[in-house]
């Protein structure tokens, strides 16, 4: 049995928290309003990935399933951060 942050699972968990606190954060910050937005979809990104990764096992999954799998998180990400900023309007507070 392994104990505190000795397993990749622990480590990972104690990322996403942290990440979870930056992303709420971010979001408290009306100077940053207009890429808070963006830094949350990449947060996010972040965290979907360490989850497919290391809770659903695709790290040791074959070469073609964990590509496929991280270029559609990485494709929706983008995708979602280019919506949000192609509605921001410029010098206006999102």
């Amino acid at each position: 049995m392994t104990h505190g942050l000795t397993d990749r699972t622990h480590r990972t968990w104690l990322l996403l928290v942290l990440l979870t606190v930056a992303a709420f954060g971010i979001s408290d910050h009306t100077e940053w309003a207009r890429y808070a937005g963006v830094a949350t979809i990449a947060i996010a990104y972040l965290k979907g990935r360490w989850v497919v990764l290391d809770f659903m096992a695709l790290r040791h999954a074959p070469p073609l399933w964990r590509s496929l799998v991280e270029a559609w998180l990485l494709g929706v990400s983008v995708a979602l951060a280019g919506v949000y900023l192609s509605g921001i309007t410029p010098g206006v507070a999102a």
